[in-house]
């Protein structure tokens, strides 16, 4: 923890992330009261405009952070028990023993053993994880599609079990999330976008950050540019999309900037008490949707460098665009970063992603970001 910012390193390190092939990417660097931002590359590829630091974008799961937030708000008014089985709330969606085994923690921590729906909303996924054998047709057959989130869940609760409740390592799904949802307006009478807006956007004072309820991303924004491990090339821009694929689970739109502010309010007891803050940190290995197994807790997972300290945050991708949002646990250090592609590791032989110069280049700014 070296630390003041060195503005013309991180200047640099964004510019080598662009330079080794990132269309576009920007971030909001913090340390204490000292605040770098910075952009590199462009936004739109037909036409060259310039990416800037304060556009709105997709953030993706980092949504997931914000509605954990909500359903602990909901804990501490003794509406929601967090170990408490979903049965209990929800027994037309996760019915018999499964809904009484796996508890509302399980679902935030992902070891309820619930599959991904994903695979089975898209058709051409259905062979995943074997990226080999996905492609990416069905991203464009459901490019204005309103799904139903009930149908979702279904699929995922149909689908054969990924573990078994509280087992370990969970498995990172989505459909742990999309039944917070319902629980969480089940507990306050109101659509889980109206709560998080006013009780953890509001309560953060974030003013460029929104759940989205149309396919467009309003004002100033990047193209999203989605490769599909090199099966679109050139990549295609999916920055028009409904976002009901995923709903307040990972289609929040937001800044760098607002990004930080929210950790920052977070991680002071703003938005939960301290005591909820504390179990959202309590992490059990979860293997990740790329495979890797990490540590996460409710909706918030560490990382950490030798001999550096902990970070906490999410990290977030949709179709084109992705984000990584981390604040030191003494909340004085953060970084938000925010790029305009995804999935750029085009598949070797054996159909593995291979590595790309992106991949170093943007470890770097992390680092330097977080560890300076």
């Amino acid at each position: 923890m070296k630390n003041p910012l060195d503005s013309a390193a991180l200047d640099a390190a964004v510019e080598a992330v662009h330079r080794a092939g990132m269309p576009g990417l920007f971030a909001e660097v913090r340390d204490g009261d000292q605040v770098w931002r910075g952009a590199a590359g462009v936004a739109d590829l037909a036409t060259g405009r310039p990416v800037t630091a304060d556009m709105r974008h997709r953030v993706g799961s980092i949504t997931k952070t914000f509605t954990a937030a909500a359903v602990l708000q909901q804990v501490e008014k003794g509406r929601i028990g967090l170990d408490t089985p979903i049965g209990r709330y929800l027994p037309e969606l996760v019915p018999g023993e499964r809904g009484a085994a796996i508890t509302v923690r399980m679902l935030l921590d992902h070891t309820s053993g619930l599959a991904e729906y994903l695979p089975f909303a898209y058709p051409s996924l259905k062979a995943f994880p074997d990226l080999a054998n996905t492609g990416p047709e069905s991203l464009d057959d459901h490019r204005f599609t309103k799904f139903d989130p009930f149908e979702l869940i279904a699929m995922g609760v149909a689908a054969p079990a990924v573990g078994l409740p509280g087992g370990t390592p969970g498995v990172y799904s989505n459909t742990n999330y999309l039944l917070l949802v319902q629980l969480l307006e089940q507990a306050t009478g109101t659509t889980a976008e109206q709560y998080i807006s006013r009780n953890v956007i509001e309560r953060a004072g974030l003013r460029d950050t929104e759940l989205p309820a149309e396919p467009h991303i309003m004002g100033p924004h990047s193209l999203l540019y989605e490769s599909w491990f090199g099966m679109i090339d050139p990549p295609r821009d999916y920055s028009v999309y409904d976002m009901s694929w995923v709903g307040p689970s990972a289609s929040l739109i937001s800044t760098v900037s607002d990004l930080n502010r929210f950790y920052r309010a977070l991680l002071a007891g703003k938005i939960v008490s301290l005591s909820s803050l504390a179990q959202m940190q309590r992490t059990v290995p979860v293997v990740s949707q790329e495979g890797r197994v990490i540590d996460y807790g409710l909706g918030l997972h560490p990382m950490e460098g030798p001999g550096e300290g902990v970070f906490w945050g999410h990290g977030g991708t949709v179709w084109g665009g992705g984000a990584l949002a981390m604040i030191r646990a003494d909340g004085k250090r953060q970084m938000a970063v925010a790029v305009n592609m995804q999935r750029w590791n085009k598949l070797d032989s054996s159909g593995n992603p291979q590595p790309h110069p992106i991949d170093g280049a943007l470890a770097a700014l992390y680092r330097l970001a977080m560890y300076g």
